[in-house]
């Protein structure tokens, strides 16, 4: 090297050299950006994420406006072009340009210098969606029965015993092979069971009381008046379709519109919940892997654990922890590490963290939260973190063998496609042009408990009633039934209107032949979520 330039680039001090050799990945990796030391930019020494390492989950956070949404199209695209599928939730409405190719600027080429990038302008195969239909993308729906009680009762914003009261009408359902499609066929259902004839049912498992069915139905009036029946219904969406690749062997990036439903927290966190729930049920153990089969970003994630139950949060916590022995990596993405629970928050190795603000004593007590949650540095953190620029971030990931790299100042790249929306005529385009828009676009209604319910009771109704008063019909002579069957002799119209409608011929028949088949099928997971086996 010649002297000038040896001058010119003076030696990385001892502590430079440490972050530096932590990063020095040999097999697949994304890359994040370049590190930043004492004000300099030394794109010499790039910050990566080991490719296997991406199943052992992650957190993206920082204040409003400092990039995150940027981060997560960085780490999505380069995924993408090593064909990991990606789930991304589109909770402002800017992501769907990672669908199309980015417009250089100054500002684009000045980042992509400082970090020596290659930047070159370029998109990602993706699908769009919507909650129900509630926005641009392909309807998303999930059946009652398969979203279950416990996500129900989040979303209905029940307490503990209102949500076991749910969990058993689930219960009744699934054995007596009452489908809960729609939110209709669970209104049926609970109505049946505080009737007359169907408090009989729960006997034996437990009774249901009035006043809890009548807050589960409240609540189920005051969700549907918001306009929340379209989430739930058929067809249902299968979480497969998160883990396609494109014909060129890039993973498909799925982007889920939720605009339409940002002054509904509790619905799209509890509908993300359900999605990562579902794929936890169906995938096989696939164990260490070369790259994960698919990475999940839980966008504004706080919404997930604000008023959610102890057994919500173990639950969670148990899905995240397993769900990385199935090839799916989880990034939570919010404010500050704070919005995460302790349990959750110890299975995330990898680690994104904006800049944060501190003007509060809130803010303060938050940051200085948020610096305990790393290993330790070289760095003053809580200086660093409340004066990171856009685009710089403090990360720390896991190495090739799984333990914590060194944390790392680094100005990140820039992302390839566009950083901001699609506009709505192309989006409407790439949604119809979907092989999956056919399939998923039209809602189904077919016959499910409602109708089931319906058509017992119009039997039920149609059996003859004795008139009061009116002397009893002859009939002809018969022997005295057998002690053990007594109930054999009784005279159809002296039964029980109960025993009318669960012991008619519809409801038997419902019991052997869909009861029986759907009730060894249904198999519930760690959030009662639960489908018949595809």
């Amino acid at each position: 090297m010649p002297p000038e330039t040896a001058r010119s680039a003076p030696a990385l001090p001892q502590e430079a050299l440490e972050i530096a050799s932590g990063y020095a990945f040999t097999g697949p990796a994304l890359d994040l950006g370049a590190l930043l030391w004492d004000t300099r930019c030394l794109p010499d020494v790039q910050i990566r994420i080991p490719l296997p390492m991406l199943n052992r989950h992650g957190l993206v956070a920082g204040a409003t406006g400092t990039g995150k949404t940027k981060t997560l199209q960085l780490i999505a695209e380069q995924l993408s072009a090593q064909g990991v599928p990606v789930f991304l939730a589109d909770i402002k409405g800017d992501v769907s340009g990672v669908s199309v190719p980015g417009v250089p600027n100054e500002r684009v080429q000045e980042r992509a210098r400082d970090v020596h990038q290659e930047w070159t302008p370029g998109g990602c195969p993706a699908e769009f969606y919507a909650l129900g239909g509630m926005g641009h993308g392909i309807p998303v729906r999930a059946t009652v029965t398969s979203f279950g009680p416990v996500l129900l009762s989040k979303v209905l914003q029940l307490n503990q015993t209102q949500e076991q009261s749910l969990g058993l009408i689930f219960h009744y359902a699934d054995h007596k092979g009452l489908e809960l499609v729609d939110l209709k066929d669970l209104r049926a259902v609970v109505a049946f069971l505080t009737s007359e004839e169907g408090k009989q049912e729960l006997k034996g498992i437990g009774g249901l009381s009035t006043a809890t069915a009548g807050v589960i139905l409240r609540s189920l009036a005051a969700f549907e008046a918001q306009g929340m029946s379209p989430f739930f219904g058929e067809p249902e969406f299968d979480t497969s379709e998160l883990m396609r690749t494109a014909s060129d062997g890039r993973g498909m990036v799925s982007v889920l519109e939720l605009p339409g439903v940002q002054d509904k927290p509790q619905l799209f966190s509890t509908f993300l919940m359900w999605l990562l729930a579902d794929l936890f049920h169906d995938l096989p153990e696939v164990g260490d892997a070369d790259k994960p089969k698919l990475v999940f970003f839980f966008d504004e994630a706080h919404l997930l654990f604000n008023g959610a139950s102890r057994a919500f949060l173990d639950s969670l916590t148990q899905t995240v922890r397993l769900i990385r022995s199935k090839g799916v990596g989880v990034f939570f993405v919010t404010q500050t590490p704070k919005d995460v629970p302790g349990d959750v928050l110890a299975q995330l190795g990898n680690r994104v963290q904006h800049a944060l603000r501190a003007f509060t004593p809130d803010d303060q007590k938050a940051l200085k939260a948020t610096v305990k949650t790393f290993p330790n540095s070289p760095y003053d953190l809580e200086e660093v973190l409340t004066g990171l620029g856009t685009g710089e971030a403090v990360v720390t990931v896991l190495s090739e063998k799984g333990a914590p790299t060194p944390v790392a100042l680094t100005r990140l790249r820039a992302p390839q496609s566009l950083m901001g929306p699609v506009d709505a005529d192309s989006l409407d385009q790439a949604v119809r042009s979907s092989p999956l828009y056919g399939r998923y676009a039209e809602a189904v209604d077919r016959e499910s408990a409602y109708e089931k319910l319906a058509a017992a009771e119009a039997v039920a109704a149609a059996a003859p009633v004795p008139r009061k008063g009116a002397p009893p019909r002859e009939a002809p002579p018969r022997e005295a039934p057998p002690k053990e069957a007594p109930s054999r002799g009784r005279p159809k119209e002296e039964a029980s209107v109960v025993e009318q409608v669960v012991g008619s011929g519809l409801f038997k028949s419902l019991a052997r032949s869909v009861g029986t088949q759907i009730g060894r099928e249904i198999t519930r997971s760690l959030f009662g979520t639960a489908r018949r086996r595809r």
